[in-house]
């Protein structure tokens, strides 16, 4: 990968993260070896330690406007990273920005996290980057809404932005060894629903792969294999050598409006345009990602 190489003549990528949370931190332990600088921002100053045990300089940002303390490195940023959820209100990193009128004279990329919650349903077909968005929850709405406001602030500046719609985002820590484990594990079965997933390694090597080539465009960020959820339940009990909860029909399982929402789309989703990228997946399918976990004890 070709470095950058910034005014002040340091080599390596400026990377300023908005929303350094699960896959951001993946993103800043994969992008740290070839970075002058990772700046990431929280809410939360109980988290400052773990970021900066992930090589993150943390920085507080609520989203009611810039500190003192994030302009400097925000105006310096060559690369930038997006993981902070848009809500009824808009986006509020692209509204805090409109009001800085805040220059980035070296930024090179934009990457932004979205998800393949913007397709709706789809029951059961393929989709991919060229399928015709029709989200079905509001918090997909606020999704579509924001890919298209950075995707017009990035035509502004005249950058290239890659829009990463990912699946469902698993991995260390977040998993179905983790769930049976503490015993909230089920598997709720609904004939013909199948979802895609993605391991959070995955998630960040897709974005540091994309940086690292300058690349632009929508990508689908997601494994090869659409699968029932209870066939993953089934198979981490079956790696940890115990039985699986029994089945519970969706229509007995008592699920919160977010969780049914899930439930109510269902298609299966290509990552073709991602692999065309030059990308290969670490984690193809669930199965070799929870052997994986297994051997790792996580």
């Amino acid at each position: 990968m070709a470095a950058c190489l910034g005014k002040d003549g340091m080599s390596g990528e400026r990377i300023f993260i908005f929303g350094a949370g699960y896959s951001a931190r993946a993103f800043a332990r994969q992008a740290a070896a070839g970075a002058a600088s990772i700046h990431g921002t929280t809410r939360s100053a109980g988290k400052f330690e773990a970021l900066a045990a992930d090589a993150v300089v943390p920085l507080l940002y609520g989203g009611y406007g810039f500190g003192e303390t994030l302009l400097p490195p925000l105006r310096a940023a060559t690369h930038l990273l997006v993981s902070i959820a848009p809500g009824e209100a808009g986006d509020p990193v692209l509204d805090d920005l409109a009001r800085a009128r805040l220059e980035m004279p070296a930024l090179r990329w934009i990457g932004y996290l979205s998800t393949v919650g913007v397709y709706g349903d789809h029951g059961g077909a393929w989709v991919d980057e060229e399928t015709v968005c029709r989200p079905s929850s509001d918090r997909s709405r606020w999704r579509l809404a924001a890919e298209q406001g950075w995707t017009s602030l990035a035509e502004r500046l005249g950058v290239p932005i890659a829009i990463l719609r990912l699946s469902g985002i698993y991995g260390p820590g977040r998993n179905a060894f983790v769930n049976l484990e503490k015993g909230t594990a089920r598997r709720v079965v609904k004939p013909g629903q199948v979802f895609n997933r993605v391991h959070v390694e995955d998630v960040a090597g897709a974005a540091r792969h994309l940086m690292g080539a300058g690349a632009g465009g929508i990508y689908n960020v997601t494994d090869d294999e659409p699968a029932p959820p209870q066939d993953v339940v089934t198979y981490a009990a079956e790696l940890m050598g115990i039985e699986p909860p029994p089945p519970i029909p969706f229509e007995e399982a008592g699920m919160g409006p977010m969780a049914r929402s899930f439930y109510s789309e269902c298609k299966r989703v290509s990552n073709a345009a991602l692999k065309s990228a030059g990308y290969v997946l670490r984690f193809p399918n669930y199965r070799r990602a929870l052997e994986a976990m297994r051997d790792a004890r996580q």
